[in-house]
């Protein structure tokens, strides 16, 4: 851990894991003992071998180790970025990271939260009412998750810009730079026909997010506003010659401490383990999402981030449930 002491890098996850419910067994289906813990959800199985069939020949091999290692026997995918050059440190699953995308939940809600201190359409210490008796600033609402926030939000600013800081966050565009596995995701030209643009908000309706795509907008709210091209060195003459590459600057570090205000709020109010390391770390940012059924049996995770701290890794730990 004396390398993540001397390194002046910040890092940051992306994370997936598969969170499914108990399979029920087919009526006269015998059980064997040693399944009593297999879980699906949706199909998809709790557990797996994530990593077997990665290759991570030029990886940070510290950092993958600690990725294997948080990521444990779950099923899912772990990346891992320096935000300050865009260089992926490493890929756990990269079948799943490298894939279609999922809904992003509850992960949208900082890009929503960014669009409406843009669009001076709230301030960090607007109150909005999310109960019959309650009211909410953005801190709050970041912290607790709260759709009902988030969903006026949407609502007010409307769909045409909130696709507009969707799609300047990088959603639906590929995130990386000559990665052949890549996928681009999807992000709707239309309001969903599901809750409109206010879950869309709240939600992520109708958008499909990859690892990769939060990877880099995590990595841009934690170095300042810089949306860099992910790349992912193959060849050890890709390392030592790695050169960042500039997507665009979103010109975003006014607005950032509000949004990392909200983030810090939700590591300190979750008990996950991921928020524990994060909250005794002190540096932790995080954003978690509840488990859905539509996510294709698979939950997207929080995004996390350290800085200024000898903590330089975050591991994360789920739990099926």
């Amino acid at each position: 851990m004396k390398q993540f002491g001397k390194a002046t890098l910040a890092m940051l996850m992306a994370t997936i894991c598969a969170m499914p419910l108990p399979a029920t067994p087919g009526a006269g289906t015998p059980v064997r003992r040693t399944h009593r813990y297999v879980r699906y959800r949706g199909g998809v199985p709790t557990f797996a071998d994530s990593s077997g069939a990665d290759n991570g020949a030029y990886d940070d091999p510290i950092v993958r180790a600690a990725a294997v290692s948080a990521l444990g026997r779950y099923n899912g995918a772990v990346v891992a970025v320096n935000p300050n050059t865009g260089r992926i440190l490493t890929v756990v699953n990269q079948k799943i990271a490298f894939g279609d995308g999922y809904i992003p939940c509850s992960t949208i809600k900082p890009t929503i939260a960014l669009a409406a201190l843009e669009e001076n359409v709230i301030t960090r210490d607007t109150m909005l009412k999310v109960g019959r008796r309650k009211y909410m600033n953005l801190t709050e609402a970041m912290a607790h998750s709260n759709n009902v926030f988030f969903e006026q939000l949407g609502s007010r600013m409307g769909f045409e810009t909130v696709s507009k800081y969707g799609r300047l966050l990088g959603l639906g565009e590929l995130a990386g730079y000559n990665l052949a596995d890549e996928h681009p995701g999807s992000f709707p030209t239309t309001p969903p026909a599901h809750g409109g643009v206010a879950r869309m908000s709240s939600f992520g309706e109708g958008i499909q997010m990859t690892p990769l795509q939060l990877a880099a907008l995590s990595a841009a709210f934690a170095n300042g506003g810089t949306l860099y091209y992910l790349q992912y060195p193959h060849t050890q003459e890709e390392v030592d010659n790695f050169t960042p590459r500039v997507k665009r600057e979103l010109n975003i570090g006014a607005i950032l401490p509000e949004i990392r205000e909200g983030l810090l709020a939700t590591a300190n109010r979750v008990s996950t383990g991921m928020a524990m390391r994060c909250r005794s770390a002190k540096q932790g940012l995080a954003t978690t999402t509840p488990h859905h059924r539509k996510s294709g049996g698979f939950s997207p995770m929080p995004m996390t981030y350290a800085r200024k701290s000898r903590w330089r890794f975050c591991c994360v730990e789920t739990h099926a449930r």
